[in-house]
Protein backbone atom coordinates (compact mmCIF):
# COMPACT_ATOMS: atom_id res chain seq x y z
CA UNK A 1 0.00 0.00 0.00
CA UNK A 2 1.52 3.65 -0.75
CA UNK A 3 2.14 5.85 1.68
CA UNK A 4 0.05 9.47 1.62
CA UNK A 5 2.28 12.70 0.05
CA UNK A 6 3.27 14.33 2.95
CA UNK A 7 5.49 17.26 1.73
CA UNK A 8 5.22 18.64 -1.72
CA UNK A 9 7.63 21.15 -3.10
CA UNK A 10 6.33 22.73 -6.82
CA UNK A 11 8.64 24.66 -9.12
CA UNK A 12 10.01 26.09 -6.34
CA UNK A 13 12.20 29.44 -6.37
CA UNK A 14 13.62 30.75 -2.93
CA UNK A 15 16.27 32.89 -1.23
CA UNK A 16 17.16 35.61 0.76
CA UNK A 17 17.33 39.45 0.08
CA UNK A 18 16.38 38.93 -3.00
CA UNK A 19 18.52 36.69 -4.64
CA UNK A 20 16.86 33.40 -5.69
CA UNK A 21 19.43 30.67 -4.39
CA UNK A 22 17.47 27.65 -5.70
CA UNK A 23 15.38 27.71 -9.05
CA UNK A 24 13.25 24.82 -10.52
CA UNK A 25 12.55 22.68 -7.61
CA UNK A 26 10.23 19.64 -7.61
CA UNK A 27 10.47 17.25 -5.16
CA UNK A 28 7.87 15.35 -3.03
CA UNK A 29 8.37 13.19 0.42
CA UNK A 30 5.55 10.48 1.30
CA UNK A 31 4.23 10.22 5.36
CA UNK A 32 6.83 7.88 7.32
CA UNK A 33 9.75 8.63 4.97
CA UNK A 34 12.84 10.43 5.60
CA UNK A 35 14.21 12.63 3.10
CA UNK A 36 17.81 14.29 2.77
CA UNK A 37 19.28 17.12 1.29
CA UNK A 38 22.98 16.39 0.15
CA UNK A 39 24.94 18.75 -1.82
CA UNK A 40 28.64 20.69 -1.02
CA UNK A 41 28.92 24.24 0.58
CA UNK A 42 26.58 26.94 -0.97
CA UNK A 43 24.30 24.27 -3.76
CA UNK A 44 20.71 25.38 -1.65
CA UNK A 45 19.80 22.37 0.55
CA UNK A 46 20.01 24.73 3.60
CA UNK A 47 17.95 27.55 2.04
CA UNK A 48 15.85 24.97 1.06
CA UNK A 49 15.39 23.79 4.46
CA UNK A 50 14.73 26.78 5.87
CA UNK A 51 11.65 28.06 2.82
CA UNK A 52 10.24 24.41 4.08
CA UNK A 53 10.18 25.81 8.01
CA UNK A 54 9.07 28.93 6.90
CA UNK A 55 12.24 31.25 7.84
CA UNK A 56 12.78 32.03 3.70
CA UNK A 57 9.58 33.53 1.63
CA UNK A 58 9.44 31.74 -1.49
CA UNK A 59 9.67 33.69 -4.81
CA UNK A 60 7.86 31.71 -7.02
CA UNK A 61 6.19 28.11 -7.12
CA UNK A 62 4.96 26.28 -3.79
CA UNK A 63 4.95 24.31 -0.48
CA UNK A 64 2.59 21.96 0.31
CA UNK A 65 2.54 20.12 4.05
CA UNK A 66 -0.30 17.67 4.15
CA UNK A 67 -2.12 18.68 0.97
CA UNK A 68 -2.03 22.81 2.42
CA UNK A 69 -0.47 25.45 0.85
CA UNK A 70 2.20 26.98 3.59
CA UNK A 71 4.21 28.84 1.21
CA UNK A 72 4.07 30.67 -2.24
CA UNK A 73 4.61 34.24 -3.36
CA UNK A 74 3.59 36.91 -1.23
CA UNK A 75 2.67 34.30 1.27
CA UNK A 76 4.33 32.27 4.54
CA UNK A 77 2.53 30.53 6.98
CA UNK A 78 4.20 31.71 10.26
CA UNK A 79 6.94 28.90 11.49
CA UNK A 80 5.14 28.11 14.83
CA UNK A 81 1.69 27.55 12.37
CA UNK A 82 3.57 24.74 10.36
CA UNK A 83 3.32 21.82 12.85
CA UNK A 84 7.25 21.47 11.86
CA UNK A 85 10.14 20.44 14.15
CA UNK A 86 13.56 21.90 13.92
CA UNK A 87 16.98 20.06 15.23
CA UNK A 88 19.73 22.37 14.67
CA UNK A 89 23.47 22.01 14.14
CA UNK A 90 24.31 23.19 17.56
CA UNK A 91 21.33 21.46 19.69
CA UNK A 92 20.18 24.92 20.85
CA UNK A 93 19.17 23.55 24.15
CA UNK A 94 18.58 25.82 27.00
CA UNK A 95 21.67 25.57 29.10
CA UNK A 96 19.57 26.82 31.94
CA UNK A 97 16.67 23.85 31.90
CA UNK A 98 16.74 20.23 33.26
CA UNK A 99 17.93 17.14 30.19
CA UNK A 100 13.39 16.69 30.77
CA UNK A 101 12.36 20.34 31.15
CA UNK A 102 14.20 20.66 27.51
CA UNK A 103 12.82 17.69 26.32
CA UNK A 104 8.89 19.35 28.01
CA UNK A 105 9.44 22.99 26.97
CA UNK A 106 7.21 22.93 23.52
CA UNK A 107 4.85 20.74 25.60
CA UNK A 108 4.50 23.13 28.73
CA UNK A 109 0.45 22.88 28.73
CA UNK A 110 -0.02 19.04 27.83
CA UNK A 111 -2.26 17.22 30.33
CA UNK A 112 0.19 14.09 29.86
CA UNK A 113 3.74 16.18 29.75
CA UNK A 114 5.37 13.96 32.38
CA UNK A 115 4.58 10.77 30.63
CA UNK A 116 5.34 11.93 27.21
CA UNK A 117 8.75 13.26 28.33
CA UNK A 118 9.62 10.06 29.85
CA UNK A 119 8.84 7.91 26.99
CA UNK A 120 10.76 10.46 24.75
CA UNK A 121 14.09 9.71 27.58
CA UNK A 122 13.47 6.12 26.92
CA UNK A 123 13.27 6.40 22.96
CA UNK A 124 16.44 8.67 22.91
CA UNK A 125 18.23 5.93 25.39
CA UNK A 126 18.78 8.86 28.11
CA UNK A 127 15.82 7.59 30.73
CA UNK A 128 18.20 8.03 33.87
CA UNK A 129 19.74 11.29 33.13
CA UNK A 130 16.39 13.55 32.76
CA UNK A 131 17.52 15.53 35.96
CA UNK A 132 21.08 16.40 34.61
CA UNK A 133 21.89 19.93 32.58
CA UNK A 134 23.11 20.49 28.94
CA UNK A 135 26.54 20.92 29.80
CA UNK A 136 27.20 17.87 31.82
CA UNK A 137 25.93 16.00 28.71
CA UNK A 138 28.09 14.65 25.80
CA UNK A 139 27.69 16.00 22.30
CA UNK A 140 26.06 12.63 21.42
CA UNK A 141 23.56 12.86 24.08
CA UNK A 142 22.53 16.46 23.64
CA UNK A 143 21.95 15.62 20.12
CA UNK A 144 19.50 13.38 21.41
CA UNK A 145 17.98 15.11 23.81
CA UNK A 146 17.39 18.09 20.83
CA UNK A 147 15.46 15.56 18.58
CA UNK A 148 13.60 14.23 21.39
CA UNK A 149 12.79 18.08 21.99
CA UNK A 150 12.34 18.46 18.31
CA UNK A 151 9.43 15.29 18.82
CA UNK A 152 7.66 16.18 21.83
CA UNK A 153 4.43 18.11 20.29
CA UNK A 154 4.41 15.34 17.30
CA UNK A 155 5.40 17.46 14.15
CA UNK A 156 3.89 15.96 10.66
CA UNK A 157 7.11 16.95 9.88
CA UNK A 158 10.81 17.12 11.02
CA UNK A 159 13.76 19.31 9.28
CA UNK A 160 17.29 18.52 10.66
CA UNK A 161 20.16 20.81 9.47
CA UNK A 162 23.62 18.90 9.58
CA UNK A 163 22.85 17.34 12.86
CA UNK A 164 25.88 15.10 13.18
CA UNK A 165 28.55 17.99 11.91
CA UNK A 166 29.73 18.66 15.44
CA UNK A 167 30.49 15.40 16.22
CA UNK A 168 33.56 13.16 15.27
CA UNK A 169 33.24 10.09 12.49
CA UNK A 170 32.73 7.51 14.79
CA UNK A 171 30.17 9.11 16.89
CA UNK A 172 28.04 10.64 13.37
CA UNK A 173 27.76 7.02 11.85
CA UNK A 174 26.36 5.41 15.65
CA UNK A 175 23.87 8.69 15.94
CA UNK A 176 22.87 8.64 12.40
CA UNK A 177 21.90 5.21 12.95
CA UNK A 178 20.33 5.81 15.99
CA UNK A 179 18.47 8.90 14.32
CA UNK A 180 17.04 6.50 12.01
CA UNK A 181 16.09 3.86 14.34
CA UNK A 182 13.98 6.62 16.71
CA UNK A 183 12.09 8.54 13.58
CA UNK A 184 11.11 5.10 11.79
CA UNK A 185 9.89 3.83 15.43
CA UNK A 186 7.77 6.96 16.04
CA UNK A 187 6.64 6.79 11.85
CA UNK A 188 8.13 10.36 11.87
CA UNK A 189 8.93 12.71 8.37
CA UNK A 190 11.61 13.74 8.62
CA UNK A 191 14.11 16.38 5.54
CA UNK A 192 17.99 16.21 6.89
CA UNK A 193 20.48 18.36 5.55
CA UNK A 194 24.01 17.35 4.70
CA UNK A 195 27.15 17.29 2.89
CA UNK A 196 28.01 13.36 4.16
CA UNK A 197 27.31 11.35 1.53
CA UNK A 198 27.60 7.92 4.04
CA UNK A 199 25.17 9.81 6.71
CA UNK A 200 22.68 10.49 4.34
CA UNK A 201 22.85 7.10 3.05
CA UNK A 202 22.77 5.87 6.48
CA UNK A 203 19.36 8.07 7.72
CA UNK A 204 17.59 8.21 4.59
CA UNK A 205 15.03 6.83 2.16
CA UNK A 206 15.27 9.49 -0.68
CA UNK A 207 18.22 11.63 -1.25
CA UNK A 208 18.27 14.57 -3.11
CA UNK A 209 21.94 15.75 -4.93
CA UNK A 210 21.81 19.29 -5.11
CA UNK A 211 24.42 21.26 -7.51
CA UNK A 212 24.45 25.25 -7.60
CA UNK A 213 20.74 25.82 -6.54
CA UNK A 214 19.36 22.96 -8.65
CA UNK A 215 18.42 19.38 -7.76
CA UNK A 216 20.24 16.83 -9.93
CA UNK A 217 18.66 13.78 -8.92
CA UNK A 218 15.48 13.09 -6.22
CA UNK A 219 15.99 8.89 -5.73
CA UNK A 220 16.61 6.06 -3.54
CA UNK A 221 20.45 5.72 -2.28
CA UNK A 222 20.85 2.70 -4.76
CA UNK A 223 19.25 4.44 -7.71
CA UNK A 224 21.50 7.32 -7.40
CA UNK A 225 24.28 4.66 -7.46
CA UNK A 226 23.65 2.53 -10.26
CA UNK A 227 21.64 5.05 -12.05
CA UNK A 228 22.89 8.28 -11.96
CA UNK A 229 20.66 10.61 -14.55
CA UNK A 230 23.66 12.93 -14.92
CA UNK A 231 27.32 12.86 -15.06
CA UNK A 232 27.57 15.21 -11.68
CA UNK A 233 25.31 12.91 -9.78
CA UNK A 234 27.61 9.97 -11.30
CA UNK A 235 30.71 11.70 -10.38
CA UNK A 236 29.08 13.25 -6.65
CA UNK A 237 27.94 9.49 -5.69
CA UNK A 238 30.47 7.32 -4.24
CA UNK A 239 33.87 6.67 -6.11
CA UNK A 240 34.70 5.89 -9.72
CA UNK A 241 36.18 7.14 -12.81
CA UNK A 242 34.93 7.54 -16.53
CA UNK A 243 36.62 6.14 -19.17
CA UNK A 244 36.23 7.33 -22.74
CA UNK A 245 34.95 4.98 -25.46
CA UNK A 246 32.85 4.90 -28.46
CA UNK A 247 28.92 3.35 -28.59
CA UNK A 248 29.59 0.10 -31.09
CA UNK A 249 25.44 -0.71 -30.53
CA UNK A 250 23.07 0.11 -27.86
CA UNK A 251 24.53 -2.44 -25.14
CA UNK A 252 28.15 -2.32 -26.27
CA UNK A 253 30.85 0.17 -26.21
CA UNK A 254 34.73 0.08 -27.62
CA UNK A 255 37.25 1.27 -25.13
CA UNK A 256 40.82 0.81 -24.24
CA UNK A 257 39.92 -2.21 -21.94
CA UNK A 258 38.48 -3.45 -24.73
CA UNK A 259 34.39 -4.10 -26.02
CA UNK A 260 32.29 -3.94 -22.56
CA UNK A 261 28.78 -5.10 -23.08
CA UNK A 262 26.07 -4.06 -20.57
CA UNK A 263 22.09 -5.49 -20.06
CA UNK A 264 20.44 -1.81 -20.67
CA UNK A 265 20.49 -0.34 -24.51
CA UNK A 266 21.63 3.61 -24.90
CA UNK A 267 19.01 4.84 -28.50
CA UNK A 268 22.05 7.17 -29.19
CA UNK A 269 23.70 7.45 -32.58
CA UNK A 270 26.75 4.26 -33.13
CA UNK A 271 29.64 5.84 -33.04
CA UNK A 272 29.49 8.68 -30.68
CA UNK A 273 31.65 9.09 -28.27
CA UNK A 274 30.60 8.56 -24.75
CA UNK A 275 32.00 8.92 -21.17
CA UNK A 276 31.49 5.12 -19.13
CA UNK A 277 31.36 5.01 -15.55
CA UNK A 278 33.65 2.64 -14.05
CA UNK A 279 32.76 1.81 -10.09
CA UNK A 280 35.68 -0.16 -7.85
CA UNK A 281 33.69 -2.81 -7.99
CA UNK A 282 33.09 -2.73 -11.95
CA UNK A 283 36.93 -3.76 -12.03
CA UNK A 284 38.19 -7.20 -10.90
CA UNK A 285 41.38 -9.09 -10.21
CA UNK A 286 41.83 -11.63 -12.87
CA UNK A 287 44.95 -13.10 -12.56
CA UNK A 288 44.66 -15.05 -15.74
CA UNK A 289 43.46 -11.85 -17.96
CA UNK A 290 45.50 -11.02 -20.52
CA UNK A 291 44.46 -7.07 -19.56
CA UNK A 292 47.17 -6.25 -17.11
CA UNK A 293 47.34 -2.86 -14.94
CA UNK A 294 49.79 -1.52 -12.94
CA UNK A 295 49.00 -1.26 -9.12
CA UNK A 296 49.98 2.67 -8.25
CA UNK A 297 48.68 2.51 -4.85
CA UNK A 298 46.82 0.58 -2.41
CA UNK A 299 44.51 1.42 0.74
CA UNK A 300 43.60 -1.60 3.29
CA UNK A 301 40.32 -1.74 4.04
CA UNK A 302 40.01 -4.81 6.05
CA UNK A 303 37.86 -7.34 4.38
CA UNK A 304 39.31 -6.04 1.20
CA UNK A 305 42.17 -3.73 -0.19
CA UNK A 306 41.09 -0.69 -2.72
CA UNK A 307 44.07 -0.24 -5.36
CA UNK A 308 44.90 2.23 -7.90
CA UNK A 309 45.68 0.94 -11.04
CA UNK A 310 46.94 2.96 -14.52
CA UNK A 311 46.74 0.96 -17.90
CA UNK A 312 49.69 0.73 -20.81
CA UNK A 313 47.90 4.38 -21.35
CA UNK A 314 48.48 6.02 -18.71
CA UNK A 315 44.67 5.85 -17.67
CA UNK A 316 43.48 4.92 -14.13
CA UNK A 317 41.10 2.86 -12.40
CA UNK A 318 40.22 1.69 -8.83
CA UNK A 319 39.14 -2.08 -7.98
CA UNK A 320 38.68 -3.62 -4.82
CA UNK A 321 40.53 -6.88 -4.76
CA UNK A 322 39.65 -8.98 -1.71
CA UNK A 323 41.76 -8.24 1.05
CA UNK A 324 44.24 -12.05 1.22
CA UNK A 325 45.48 -11.79 -2.07
CA UNK A 326 48.07 -8.68 -1.47
CA UNK A 327 50.02 -6.89 -4.01
CA UNK A 328 52.81 -4.45 -4.11
CA UNK A 329 52.88 -1.41 -6.02
CA UNK A 330 54.60 -1.38 -9.21
CA UNK A 331 53.76 -4.79 -10.06
CA UNK A 332 51.27 -5.62 -12.79
CA UNK A 333 48.31 -7.44 -12.90
CA UNK A 334 45.33 -9.05 -14.47
CA UNK A 335 41.78 -7.22 -14.14
CA UNK A 336 38.33 -7.32 -16.06
CA UNK A 337 35.74 -5.33 -16.43
CA UNK A 338 32.76 -6.89 -14.70
CA UNK A 339 29.93 -4.65 -14.90
CA UNK A 340 26.63 -6.00 -16.24
CA UNK A 341 25.26 -2.65 -15.97
CA UNK A 342 27.10 -0.32 -18.06
CA UNK A 343 26.53 3.57 -17.05
CA UNK A 344 27.35 6.30 -20.08
CA UNK A 345 26.65 9.30 -20.70
CA UNK A 346 27.00 11.38 -24.19
CA UNK A 347 29.83 13.26 -24.81
CA UNK A 348 30.37 15.69 -27.59
CA UNK A 349 33.58 15.54 -30.01
CA UNK A 350 35.65 13.31 -31.91
CA UNK A 351 35.73 10.39 -30.77
CA UNK A 352 39.61 9.25 -32.14
CA UNK A 353 41.19 12.15 -31.07
CA UNK A 354 39.75 11.78 -27.65
CA UNK A 355 40.57 8.05 -27.41
CA UNK A 356 44.17 8.95 -28.73
CA UNK A 357 44.62 11.38 -26.00
CA UNK A 358 43.53 9.15 -23.33
CA UNK A 359 44.42 11.06 -20.51
CA UNK A 360 42.17 14.29 -21.18
CA UNK A 361 39.69 11.63 -21.76
CA UNK A 362 39.74 10.19 -18.32
CA UNK A 363 37.70 11.91 -15.29
CA UNK A 364 38.48 10.97 -11.66
CA UNK A 365 36.17 11.58 -8.92
CA UNK A 366 36.01 10.28 -5.74
CA UNK A 367 33.67 10.59 -2.36
CA UNK A 368 32.20 13.48 -1.60
CA UNK A 369 33.30 13.99 2.19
Amino acid sequence: MSQPLLLNLRDLACGYQGQSVVQNLNLHLNAGDIGCLLGSSGCGKTTTLRAIAGFEPVHQGEIQLAGEVISRAGFTLAPEKRRIGMVFQDYALFPHLSVADNIAFGIRKHPEKERVTQELLELVNLKNLGKRFPHELSGGQQQRVALARALAPEPQLLLLDEPFSNLDGELRRKLSHEVRDILKARGTSAILVTHDQEEAFAVSDHVGVFKEGRLEQWDTPYNLYHEPKTPFVASFIGQGYFIRGQLLSPESVQTELGVLRGDRAYNWPVGGAVDVLLRPDDIVYAPDSELKARIVGKTFLGASTLYRLQLPTGSQLESIFPSHADHLPGTDVGIRVAAEHLVMFQTSGSTAAQIAHTESGVRRFSTAS
